[in-house]
């Protein structure tokens, strides 16, 4: 009998929930809003109120223990500093799960979590997005044989990453998509 426990399985082992929670945490704090499949955004939700509201004691053991938890500086670091700031003034309900209808390929009901108050721009940052590129014009052919390719001039990226790519193309401008990062949304 399964009697005392209370949160979903989700047919996943402790450790493989453990890691998911935590990258749907980093997700959501990331882009402020994620969608995945509802039972998910249904168990995600509590966790996450817990992880602000450890992140709103603001000590050096708080953010140790959120550190352990998602395993990311630059997330936790929003998360004591943005997101604190911004709910200082909530007592609780941090995030909203929206149903969003159902999957086309299994019909599993799916959901939309996001933050209440969230920042709308940061929807989709570092998410695979389209980056043009300038290519230089090619070497001559008795040059190429002792020169390695070039790396081409990268515009319109974020600053901490930039995108190297070598083309053979001549003075065209193609378009590059970036690898997803992680942390999918």
């Amino acid at each position: 009998m399964r009697h005392g426990f209370k949160k979903r399985t989700l047919n996943k082992k402790i450790a493989h929930r453990r890691a998911m929670f935590a990258n749907l945490c980093l997700a959501l704090i990331k882009h402020e809003q994620i969608k995945t499949t509802l039972p998910k955004a249904k168990e995600l939700s509590p966790i996450f109120e817990k992880l602000v509201t450890k992140a709103e004691d603001g000590t050096l053991h708080a953010r140790r223990q959120i550190l352990s938890f998602l395993r990311d500086t630059a997330m936790t670091e929003k998360l004591m500093t943005t997101l604190v700031k911004r709910y200082e003034k909530r007592n609780g309900g941090y995030v909203r799960v929206l149903k969003a209808g159902f999957r086309f390929g299994d019909c599993a009901p799916m959901a939309i979590v996001e933050l209440v108050d969230r920042d709308v721009t940061a929807k989709g940052q570092d998410s695979g997005k389209i980056v043009e590129v300038e290519a230089e014009p090619e070497t001559p052919a008795e040059d190429k044989k002792t020169t390695a390719p070039k790396a081409e001039k990268v515009t319109k990226v974020h600053k901490e990453k930039a995108a190297k790519v070598n083309t053979k193309a001549a003075g065209k401008t193609q378009v590059v998509r970036r690898a997803n990062m992680g942390g999918g949304s």
